[in-house]
Order: C-alpha cells, then structure tokens, then sequence
C-alpha cells in the first residue's frame, strides 16, 4: 500500500502562485509514476501533471508553461508549482501514484487538497 498526504492548498488572487506538496509513504519503493490531478465542482477528474520514474514530465495543454511538477526520489515527494493561477484553476487537486502489480497498474490518491483562486 502507499499512503500520499497532501499539503500547499489555499486561496490566491488571480496571477498569483500556488505551491503544491505531497509526500508519498508506505511501499514507495515500488512506485511507478506519480502526479496530480484535480476535480472543479460538476466536473470529472483530469489530468493536471505526472511524471515517471525516470523523471520524464506530461502536462494538460492547458497547464503548459504554467505549471511545473517535480519529483525527488529520495524524499519520495512530488510538488507542482502552480504560477499565472486563473480562476478556472479552481478545484481539489489530489496527488496521484501508481504501482504496477502483478502487471496490473494500481492507482492511489491523497485525499485532496482545496485551490481557491479568486479576488
């Protein structure tokens, strides 16, 4: 099992930054990709940002240039720092890892943490 415990939510203005944490425990050594993702109320979850093991990066198009996720392995953590926020950025955004066991790919989620961007 792996436990993913968020942090960094809150509220910014519109333009402002955000920094988002989340610090993976439990069977980390076995762990795949890691990433964020997020859910605006009335709406699906989506993709936000991940990144491999080996430290390649995916971004939604919408996030490009805006969002930079890192990941470090020796800490097992994995942050998106969130610049340029827009309103439309408002959502719970969760922290995502993922497995593969027994060649299946098993996902695990933090338990969210709230981006409010507003004046």
């Amino acid at each position: 099992q792996v436990q993913l415990v968020e942090s960094g939510g809150g509220l910014v203005q519109p333009g402002g930054s955000l920094r988002l944490s989340c610090t993976a425990s439990g069977s980390i050594g076995s762990i795949n990709a890691m990433g964020w993702y997020r859910q605006a109320p009335g709406k699906q979850r989506e993709l936000v940002a991940t990144t491999s093991s080996g430290g390649s990066t995916n971004y939604a198009d919408s996030m490009k240039g805006r969002f930079t996720i890192s990941r470090d392995n020796a800490k097992n953590t994995v942050d998106l720092q969130m610049n340029s926020l827009k309103p439309e950025d408002t959502a719970v955004y969760y922290c995502n890892a993922n497995r593969i066991v027994y060649g299946f790919i098993v996902d695990y989620w933090g338990q969210g943490t709230q981006v409010t961007v507003s004046s």
